[in-house]
């Protein structure tokens, strides 16, 4: 084929006067392609471009299918390359390339075979951030042609333009917000220094004059994966504009020339997309592949820390022994489980500021901790005093047993319906005191029958009480003053007496001196 540039480039030699040789000699060309340029004038070759110019329709096939595309989007104009990605996902090894079916589409809409209604829109430019700086984030709708709606998750990277897109089938909450993130991040690789957010009531509760208030869950998470956030102002898309094209890219060059019944259909399809096209192909603003740029900003971002709200997910979770005692050490310190793990092995998911133990059978979460940062601290809750699985119905019907006297029986339903939330510890100092000790009924009884008059139903007030009478009993009684003059083995000693006469004498001598 005849190329253009070539025919005015032959024909402006021409018209300076060159002869053919010498235009071969200038232009480095094929004698014969020369002469066929040189006996050309403009109205020949315009019909011989007309003839020629799409004289290649290995798309004919698929004719039929192109224009159902279109036709389905309202004839709306499409980027060549959605249509083809769609056709090559449909139908394998296509007859031609993207820019066969450029051309192609050029020959059905010169030919009136193809109307297309005009429209677009315009991003401006932010300038170029360093590798690892920051991620743009965006949400939105698309309704497909069966009626499915679908929320979409959309997140770029700034400077590689690395994009991650996920959907789901019902409006955002947060939690969804914060797991679609941290599913982000592992597509990633790592965390970025910031994150760059519409006011979405999801994330923000108010932008307070600059003193941005976050919902708490999201407050939590950003502190949590230290991410230091960038809140745009109302009516200022420019600020993540490339957020804006990603969206908008997702809808025009994945879900427009689609139709999908089940989310699940879309979000397979977009995870091949990705690769394939949004992160396979030459960005229009890098002028490169974004995956190649992805490797040297994988290297700048921050490694993913453990998420509080991931963790249920078996992701992320350590094997840990408990000892004979059943602890477990985590970070320089040791934390109590109950001691039916003793010896076991359990799992382990640790945040910034907590850990949470779980069981390797079930997957439940048996205990969780706030990190110490002393190293060298055993810690250990109230919960882990608790007896093995004994549950309080159990202990409560044998701390009731452990005696037959009706006055215990009366001291045990008190004790029950005065300290309802501290049963379980009301039973283990009944045990520890009374269980399996040698317990005097008479003096038990009299201490029971003491803390029931008095109202005092703590099974440490009746230890207490007990332990004072058992000490008093162990007392020697007091004799009395006449049972006394008895004793002993010597007789009494007699004491002599004065006159009253002895000291009237005396007392007259005194005073006469």
């Amino acid at each position: 084929m005849i190329k253009k540039a070539m025919f005015k480039q032959v024909q402006t030699f021409k018209k300076q006067g060159f002869s053919k040789g010498a235009i071969v000699k200038t232009l480095e060309l094929d004698p014969r392609t020369v002469a066929k340029y040189y006996a050309m004038e403009d109205a020949d070759y315009r019909v011989y471009r007309r003839e020629h110019l799409f004289r290649d329709k290995a798309f004919d096939d698929l004719r039929g299918e192109i224009l159902e595309v279109y036709g389905a989007n309202a004839f709306r104009p499409l980027p060549v390359s959605s249509v083809y990605d769609y056709l090559e996902e449909r139908y394998g090894a296509l007859p031609g390339n993207e820019q066969t079916l450029r051309n192609y589409v050029a020959y059905l809409t010169e030919t009136a075979s193809l109307r297309l209604d005009a429209g677009g829109r315009l991003y401006g430019k932010v300038p170029e951030l360093p590798f690892g700086k920051q991620m743009q984030l965006d949400f939105g709708r698309y309704r497909c042609r069966s009626g499915l709606v679908l929320y979409i998750f959309a997140a770029v990277l700034s400077a590689s333009r690395y994009k991650y897109v996920i959907f789901q089938g019902q409006p955002f909450r947060t939690l969804d917000v914060i797991r679609h993130l941290l599913d982000c991040l592992d597509y990633f690789g790592g965390r970025p220094e910031e994150l760059v957010i519409d006011q979405d009531r999801l994330m923000v509760v108010s932008e307070n004059a600059g003193d941005i208030i976050y919902t708490e869950d999201f407050k939590h998470f950003i502190d949590e994966q230290e991410l230091r956030l960038y809140v745009c102002r109302a009516a200022d898309p420019e600020t993540k504009g490339k957020i804006e094209n990603v969206v908008k890219f997702v809808k025009v060059n994945y879900l427009a020339s689609r139709d999908f019944e089940k989310v699940e259909e879309a979000k397979a399809g977009v995870l091949k997309w990705l690769p394939r096209r949004a992160n396979g192909k030459i960005c229009q603003a890098t002028k490169q592949i974004p995956a190649v740029l992805m490797e040297e900003e994988r290297a700048r971002l921050r490694p993913l820390r453990n998420s509080i709200f991931r963790k249920d997910s078996l992701l992320g979770r350590e094997d840990r022994i408990a000892t004979d005692k059943a602890l477990i050490s985590v970070q320089a310190c040791n934390y109590q489980l109950p001691l039916l793990y003793k010896n076991k092995t359990v799992e382990i998911y640790t945040t910034p500021e907590e850990v949470f133990v779980f069981d390797v059978f079930t997957g439940k979460e048996i205990i969780a901790y706030r990190l110490s940062p002393i190293p060298g601290q055993v810690i250990s809750t109230r919960s882990c005093r608790k007896e093995g699985e004994t549950s309080v119905e159990e202990l409560k019907a044998t701390v009731a047993g452990l005696f037959e006297l009706e006055a215990w029986k009366r001291f045990v339903e008190r004790n029950f319906k005065t300290f309802p939330r501290y049963a379980r510890d009301q039973c283990w100092e009944a045990k520890k005191s009374f269980a399996e000790k040698d317990i005097d009924l008479g003096i038990l009884e009299r201490a029971l029958g003491y803390c029931l008059e008095n109202d005092t139903p703590s099974f440490v007030n009746l230890r207490d009480t007990y332990v004072h009478f058992e000490r008093e009993s162990r007392r020697p009684e007091p004799v009395s003053i006449v049972e006394a003059e008895g004793l002993g083995q010597y007789p009494p000693v007699k004491v002599s007496q004065r006159s009253v006469s002895d000291y009237e004498d005396a007392a007259r001598e005194r005073a006469v001196s």
